[in-house]
């Protein structure tokens, strides 16, 4: 296989502009001037074929115009059948392989924008019905058994989208999403590099490896944190969950190996007003966070920072706060990112947005992380963190969609200081390494192993909703990133043989995924309901995942050995173990080598 780097393309305005790509030379995109540095001499590390291409964009009009993006496109060579490995955006979005002339992007399928803005960096409907879209990094592989991995070098500042289409010869778009930024005249940005490594199908992990370990140390990431064991209220209690039900399980944890006590989404009086707590839950968060810390327990907390139900208190005072959307008659209205009817709020459960390009906004967001660590929690949730990526109207335009999100993330974590542990949940991955110790890296899991085709709420969008299927197969897919980008958390276990539509082979197989994957592993079910026979099978996550996560921390973290033979993996490994699962029914196989 051969991919070449031949021309340029940009977005800027709502109109195209495209030109060769001739290296170390400035490139005219209408308004902007690409520059493309020749790569490295004899590409990274190197050996023939590799490459890593910086490069950067200037504003060389005299106004200031809005960028959506810039992109590298490269032809491809390549044996037919030509697989792509298309990694999600965010937690949520599916990870998975599929075949250029065969498979399509899901927003063709007419899903909602809502949808679309939650789990992709450029919400838009594709305009190439064949093309294939993979974020931050994508491997391609052949017929032939050759592969090649082409990814983003870095994370934060902007979006990369990876683009394969067939429509003019097979092109790979390597697309900076910028996300409509506005660039200033004489205005320079440096982008993230692309780097393009080749290899044979066979050493893909070892090309996911070493993309993980290089972007990982250039951006710092935390990943010295202990293996996580620990208890959630979400799965059995969802929103309803009281202080009762808090306290009973309190009650039930001294007979578990927990270290972290949970509290997940139903504690708060509203969606934005995270200190202060609903009628279910009088004692307040100070007294909670005593009882689980005199328990002996590390207390953890849920948020979702970004997002405010319009009736909310924080909407009520500082309307001002919020993200804005423009009408077709031009006027302003908060902008809604998501919309979850139990939440209430006003709109029918729809929420809205903190601008998190306004000082104030990151002040606020700070200083609500500070006042839950003085409370005692020492273990922050952040779910729902897309929400400052969406289009919209910001208050500093300037700012990139993505650098919306990770200024937001450090806002709260200079909050809550260095030494609290912060998980990312519903959150763009390339955002936030260096600034959060675990990160959700696949669907909510769900007491059902897959879902028919008949409940597609969304079309295009079913491998999105949770189901268990779905979190083993991102897992599986994500599983190289592991102590190399963060902690993977691959959301909860479903140890319950009451209240579930789960067999108890499924139940084994997602809890078997867990621990090879070496992930954290946090229980979330009603501990009263629970047997002798849903301990043994913690017993065994347990074991299986701390080795798994020792290997991990040596270097050598779990592989997907077979990710790009079919849509879903079926094997993983690590530390020894090998688990090889039909991901259609749920069942799976364990084995133990010497090694």
């Amino acid at each position: 296989m051969n991919v070449a780097p031949v021309a340029l393309s940009a977005m800027v305005d709502d109109s195209s502009h495209s030109g060769p790509l001739r290296t170390g030379t400035p490139v005219g995109l209408g308004p902007l001037e690409v520059v493309v540095n020749a790569p490295e001499p004899g590409g990274a590390g190197g050996e023939a074929g590799r490459g890593r291409l910086t490069w950067s964009v200037t504003n060389r009009s005299d106004r200031a115009v809005s960028v959506r993006s810039v992109g590298i496109d490269m032809s491809v060579e390549a044996t037919a059948p030509l697989r792509m490995f298309r990694h999600g955006y965010q937690s949520w979005s599916p990870s998975d392989v599929a075949v250029l002339g065969v498979d399509h992007d899901p927003s063709i399928d007419g899903g909602s924008e809502i949808m679309r803005t939650v789990l992709h960096a450029d919400q838009r409907v594709v305009d190439d019905p064949g093309a294939l879209r993979s974020e931050w990094l994508t491997v391609l592989a052949d017929g032939a058994g050759a592969a090649v991995l082409v990814a983003f070098e870095g994370a934060g500042e902007h979006d990369g989208t990876l683009w394969l289409s067939g429509r003019d010869g097979v092109r790979l778009r390597a697309e900076a999403f910028l996300g409509g930024i506005t660039m200033e005249p004489g205005e320079t940005r440096q982008l993230h590099p692309v780097v393009i490594e080749p290899g044979p199908v066979t050493d893909v992990g070892v090309l996911l490896a070493r993309w993980a370990n290089v972007v990982g140390n250039g951006a710092s990431a935390r990943t010295g944190a202990d293996y996580q064991v620990g208890w959630c209220s979400w799965y059995h209690y969802f929103h309803h969950v009281t202080e009762a039900d808090v306290m009973a399980n309190l009650e039930w944890a001294g007979r578990w190996p927990f270290e972290v006590f949970q509290v997940d989404d139903g504690y708060q009086s509203a969606i934005g007003d995270w200190l202060t707590t609903a009628p279910s839950f009088p004692s307040g968060l100070d007294r909670l966070a005593h009882r689980v810390t005199t328990a002996g327990y590390r207390p953890g907390i849920w948020l979702a920072p970004f997002l405010v139900a319009p009736d909310s208190e924080v909407a009520r005072l500082h309307p001002e706060w919020l993200a804005q959307r423009r009408g077709r008659d031009g006027t302003l209205s908060p902008l809604f990112v998501w919309r979850s009817p139990t939440w209430g709020g006003g709109q029918g459960g729809l929420t809205c947005c903190l601008d998190t390009t306004q000082a104030e906004v990151l002040a606020h967001l700070e200083e609500v992380a500070r006042a839950l660590i003085s409370l005692g929690y020492a273990y922050l949730k952040l779910d729902f963190a897309f929400g400052p990526s969406a289009d919209g109207v910001w208050h500093n335009p300037a700012v990139s969609s993505a650098r919306r999100v990770r200024d937001g993330i450090a806002a709260i974590r200079r909050g809550a200081g260095p030494n609290t542990f912060i998980v990312g949940c519903g959150v763009p991955l390339s955002h936030v390494v260096g600034l959060v110790d675990g990160v959700r890296i696949g669907q909510d899991v769900a007491p059902v192993w897959a879902l028919p085709a008949r409940d597609e709420r969304t079309p295009g969008y079913v491998r999105a909703r949770p189901s268990t299927q779905s979190a083993y197969s991102s897992t599986a897919a994500r599983s190289f990133m592991h102590r190399r980008l963060w902690l993977n958390d691959p959301d909860c276990l479903m140890l319950r043989s009451a209240a579930t539509q789960l067999e108890p082979a499924q139940a084994v197989t997602w809890a078997r995924a867990v621990g090879v994957s070496g992930g954290m592993a946090l229980v979330s079910d009603d501990l009263s309901l629970l047997d002798a026979s849903s301990r043994v099978l913690l017993d065994e996550c347990l074991e299986i995942g701390r080795a798994s996560d020792d290997a991990a921390r040596a270097g050598a973290a779990a592989v997907a050995s077979d990710l790009m033979d079919a849509p879903i993996a079926t094997t993983m490994e690590a530390a020894g173990y090998r688990l090889v699962v039909d991901p259609v029914i749920g069942t799976s196989e364990l084995t133990q080598t010497d090694s």
